[in-house]
């Protein structure tokens, strides 16, 4: 659990400001459950650059609370969480001398904005609150206001969350939290998850993942891990401690996510090794009549396949449903084992490649149609579909045939600019299970958004 903050003060001497304004979100890593606004009386002098920065003056402070009267619902509202903070050094100190003063002993676990994003998202300009979120699309409203400067951290922590593949931040929340140390009923874990489409981690008791699982129901699996009498079951439900996860609205992104982080997390729980999620592939050749022949064969390392199935009748499903849509022969598909014409040609629905009646240029027209629909070798292009929230969308970038990351931006947000697209991509790596995944996923889901652009 973390509680998001922003603190405005009155400025002067180091440890002698006092606060102004405070805002408080408290977040569970996907969703503002509680939050406290207030603006405060300092009982001193606010410093004139203050009150031009912020708006906020001695006037409109006169009948605020003083900071003794709501010391307790700033302790509450904090309880069992990580302090939150753009610049987390200065908020903490400021809210420990407040504390101080009244002979508190304030302390909690804090985690800093800017540190995260230098390291999560280097190379940007400048890592001040205002041109940090604006250059990664982050609306803000009331700059320089402690509830709308919050509200920008918490919109900037969760893209945090979503840039940190290392999973560090939400395994260090669930090793400091006291609740996870006490011996957790399944129950009650599952009661929090959401019957959504995500990824979900389970973890043992020191933060670590023992095993990383994909779902369009991650309440129904996980209650399924908790119910099984397997073995490995068995040794998951004795070790579990918490259970987190990632809404992704996109059973595309859950699936690129859960192979990329199964790969380097490399859970105990999780097979070793996932060799290939794909055992046969669509090839092409030439054949010395110059006509494209195409072949659905076993996956093989050595070659490049157009795309991949997940088994032979899989591949046997699409190259029926090929010949149909693209008029194309049987004989040179490898649907249909003959030396002279295919069987559709004698029911007059093959143009006759299959004994040269047909020219070469035609036919390998409609073939190479078939193979440019089907591979994005080589293509730079968007795939944009569903996201975690109505006015959200996923994005998955693909650069010269070559899968680059993921992201998720607003509707109101344009993503026609690719500078701005990469800013809010993760960076993922490309193989070829990858490659399989968006191709089978894109064949299956044909209405699934496709922008294909030009790189400068």
């Amino acid at each position: 659990m973390y509680a998001i903050l922003d603190i405005e003060t009155t400025g002067g001497k180091y440890n002698e400001e006092g606060i102004t304004e405070i805002a408080i979100y408290k977040y569970d890593g996907h969703d503002i459950i509680d939050q406290f606004i207030s603006l405060i009386n300092p009982e001193r002098e606010i410093q004139p650059f203050v009150v031009n920065l912020t708006g906020i003056n001695s006037n409109m402070l006169r009948n605020a609370p003083k900071f003794y009267e709501i010391a307790k619902r700033v302790v509450e509202i904090t309880n069992d969480c990580i302090i939150v903070a753009h610049n987390a050094q200065f908020d903490y100190r400021i809210l420990q001398t407040e504390f101080d003063r009244l002979g508190f002993e304030y302390e909690r676990k804090s985690l800093c904005t800017v540190e995260l994003s230098k390291k999560l998202i280097p190379g940007q300009p400048s890592y001040s609150l205002g041109k940090l979120v604006r250059s990664l699309g982050i609306p803000v409203a009331d700059r320089h206001r402690a509830s709308g400067d919050a509200m920008a951290t918490v919109r900037l922590f969760k893209r945090l969350l979503d840039k940190d593949t290392a999973k560090t931040i939400i395994q260090e929340s669930i090793s400091v939290n006291p609740k996870h140390q006490l011996e957790p009923k399944h129950i009650d874990i599952i009661k929090n998850l959401p019957a959504a489409t995500g990824v979900y981690y389970i973890h043992k008791a020191n933060g670590d993942i023992i095993y990383i699982g994909k779902s369009n129901n991650i309440k129904k699996r996980i209650n399924q891990h908790f119910t099984s009498t397997n073995q490995k079951a068995k040794k998951i439900q004795a070790q579990v401690t918490a259970v987190t996860y990632e809404t992704t609205g996109s059973e595309l992104v859950a699936l690129l996510k859960e192979s990329e982080e199964i790969k380097r997390v490399k859970p105990m729980f999780n097979r070793a090794l996932r060799r290939t999620i794909f055992t046969y592939a669509l090839y092409s050749f030439v054949d010395e009549n110059h006509y494209i022949n195409l072949k659905i064969d076993k996956a093989d390392g050595r070659k490049n396949p157009i795309t991949t199935f997940s088994n032979k009748q899989s591949g046997k499903s699409f190259m029926v449903k090929a010949i149909d849509e693209y008029n194309l022969c049987q004989k040179l598909t490898g649907i249909y084992k003959t030396q002279n014409s295919c069987f559709n040609y004698d029911i007059k629905s093959c143009n006759g490649a299959c004994i040269q009646e047909e020219p070469p240029e035609s036919y390998n027209e409609r073939v190479r149609q078939l193979l440019s629909k089907n591979s994005y070798a080589n293509k730079n292009m968007v795939i944009i579909d569903k996201g975690r929230d109505v006015d959200e969308r996923s994005a998955i970038l693909i650069e010269d045939g070559i899968f680059k990351g993921l992201g998720f931006f607003n509707l109101n947000y344009q993503i026609n600019n690719i500078e701005v697209l990469e800013s809010i991509i993760t960076p993922m790596n490309n193989d070829r299970d990858t490659q399989h995944i968006i191709q089978s996923y894109l064949r299956k889901n044909k209405k699934v958004k496709q922008i294909v652009f030009d790189k400068v």
